[in-house]
Order: C-alpha cells, then sequence, then structure tokens
C-alpha cells in the first residue's frame, strides 16, 4: 500500500489518522479504516440502511451515513472509563448491508442475516447502525445461530442470547397490518426462534402512548424484565444497571440501543418519538456499567436524520455508539 501523500513534518504523532483534525479525511465511523478484508479485523462496524419496517416516519435508511460523519468529532479515548478501543484491537469500518432488493422486508433481512454470517463467521464482532429495528433479527439470526457450532468471544456456545435492550418501546409486537417482521416485533420473533432466552433479556426505558394496553403482553409473559421509563426515573441508572447485570449473567448477550429510549429533546431525529425519556448522561453512564459483561454483538437504531435539527440526534447516536464500541472491545480484551 502506497505511502499518503499527506505526510507530517512537525508534528509526527499525527501520522495516526484517528489524531488528525477531526474535519479532515472521508467519513467513516470514528475515523477508522474502511475495509472489505475481514482477515484482520477484531471488531466491525457496519451500516444497515434499511426503513422499510417502519410503522410511521420513515427516513432511518439515512441513519448510518449521518452518524458516520458526526463520528467523526469523537476522540480515541473514553475519558470517563479509560477504554481507548484502537489500542488492543483492529477497529474497522466495514462499510454498509445495503440491501440489493429493498422492496421485500423478509427478503431485505435475509440479505442483513447474509452479510452478517459472513462477518461473524470470519470471528468479527459486529457493532450495526441502522436503520430501522426490524434489522435486529436477521444480526440475531447470524450472532445466535441456535445449534450451530458458532461461539461467543470467550468460548461457550453463543445462542441463545441474553440482551440488554434500551428503547422506548418492547418491540415485541405481533402481526401488523399484514407483517410479522416490522420494526415493533424483531424481538418476539427472536424468542420464537430460539435466539434470545428471554429470562436473560432486560428492556429498560420502557414508555409512551399505545392503542393496545396488553401491547407489550408478550415481553412480560416470556419472562423478560421490563423496566418502564417511570420505574428508572424513580430508581435511578445504578438501579437500572445492578438489575441488567444481574438479569444477563451467566452467558453471552446482545446489546441494542434505540435512540427514542433518549428524551425527544436529546433525540428528535427519530421516526416513533415518546416524551419523558432517557437523559444523554444516564444512558451513557448505564451503558459504561455494562462493562466486563460477555457482549458479543450490539446495534445502534432508528436515527432518522429528516427530522433531525442541527444533527442532535447523529451525534449523540455517535456518542451512545462509542459508549457500545467501549464495552464490546472491553470483552473482546477479556476474551
Amino acid at each position: 500500500m502506497a505511502d499518503p501523500i499527506k505526510q507530517p513534518v512537525r508534528y509526527p504523532e499525527l501520522a495516526d489518522p484517528l489524531a488528525q483534525p477531526r474535519y479532515t479525511g472521508i467519513p467513516t465511523f470514528f475515523r477508522t479504516p474502511y475495509t472489505q478484508d475481514l482477515s484482520a479485523v477484531d471488531i466491525g462496524i457496519i451500516g444497515v440502511p434499511v426503513d422499510i419496517g417502519v410503522t410511521n416516519r420513515s427516513g432511518a435508511r439515512h441513519g448510518p451515513r449521518e452518524v458516520r460523519n458526526q463520528s467523526t468529532l469523537l476522540r480515541k479515548i473514553n475519558a470517563a472509563t479509560g477504554v481507548n478501543p484502537y489500542a488492543r484491537l483492529s477497529v474497522r469500518d466495514l462499510g454498509d448491508a445495503w440491501i440489493e432488493q429493498p422492496y421485500t422486508l423478509e427478503g431485505a433481512l435475509g440479505e442483513i442475516e447474509a452479510f452478517m454470517r459472513k462477518v461473524v463467521d470470519a470471528g468479527v464482532t459486529p457493532l450495526s447502525v441502522g436503520g430501522d429495528h426490524s434489522m435486529s433479527l436477521p444480526i440475531l439470526r447470524a450472532v445466535a445461530a441456535a445449534g450451530s457450532p458458532r461461539t461467543s468471544s470467550r468460548g461457550a456456545p453463543a445462542g441463545p442470547l441474553g440482551m440488554v435492550h434500551i428503547d422506548a418501546h418492547c418491540d415485541t409486537g405481533d402481526d401488523y397490518m399484514g407483517s410479522r417482521y416490522h420494526h415493533g416485533a424483531p424481538f418476539r420473533r427472536a424468542v420464537e426462534e430460539g435466539l434470545l432466552a428471554p429470562r436473560r433479556v432486560i428492556q429498560i426505558g420502557i414508555r409512551g402512548t399505545v392503542n393496545d394496553p396488553d401491547i407489550w403482553r408478550f415481553s412480560r409473559e416470556s419472562g423478560m424484565r421490563v423496566v418502564t421509563m417511570d420505574e428508572l426515573h424513580d430508581k435511578g441508572w445504578r438501579c437500572a444497571v445492578e438489575e441488567a447485570r444481574r438479569v444477563v449473567a451467566g452467558g453471552p448477550l446482545y446489546l441494542s440501543f434505540d435512540i427514542d429510549a433518549l428524551d425527544p429533546v436529546y433525540a428528535p431525529g427519530t421516526g416513533t418519538p415518546e416524551a419523558g425519556g432517557i437523559a444523554m448522561i444516564e444512558a451513557q453512564r448505564m451503558l459504561r456499567g455494562l462493562t466486563g459483561l460477555d457482549v458479543v454483538a450490539a446495534d445502534l437504531v432508528e436515527v432518522s436524520p429528516p427530522f433531525d435539527h442541527g444533527g442532535i440526534t447523529a451525534f449523540n447516536a455517535a456518542s451512545i455508539l462509542f459508549e457500545m464500541l467501549c464495552v464490546l472491545a472491553a470483552a473482546r480484551v477479556v476474551a
């Protein structure tokens, strides 16, 4: 590979692209190198630009590009935890799991699964950026692969997985206007397919208005721990972390963060906003509290730039994504 045309003269530390001025370069996730070669990658950050599973406002297909752009504002080290995810691991932007046939939802989910299976089979830990929440199901299919010889980062059989799910909605609905695979149902399907162990699943931040008072009955009846926003507000983020660590203990887990978990003041750019949500500092501290758990994959979803203001949602999403990257990096290093 040829040397870069521009070489630092006075400041040799700027030979590291991650240390160069944040307004320079072609945007990739956190200014990491872009590659399609999986052979030397530990953690791969992947855009999933799909939003045909939304039930209301579309636009999340544009999320990965905007999160990429805003992520270039972040630096290398997490000052709160001391984690530098790039110090001992190869973190790369793997591009997008773009959809060749985007007009059939189940076909699109199949394409995402095929992409993610290649990533997981190569031993890469996937950190995915959506896109709507329906994308979590095919990623779970690839990562959990119940009954297959795939292993978690620590060598134990991967599936079914536990999950920490931070969201305004449980996403365990069922048929909606003729589809069982929309963004309000991925985790019900995942339980039915044996990808998730519901008693090792916690859902944090649930709130909002509903048309059906029992819309999230499946979560509770299957054994998932549902922490409503009222409970989170009353007991605080530390209690949520303690409960999460209790619920998911004992095996590998998936981490999923829907940006509408945040209060709309922090994340107006999403398709299904709900008032009274999580503050950014609460979200960051909850995620930091997951450090040390065996998190084998993660996703951040539902950023919809057409509804954003001044890039605030995409920037906060990038900041959440960095916290998730640090959690994944800590798990990978321990493994």
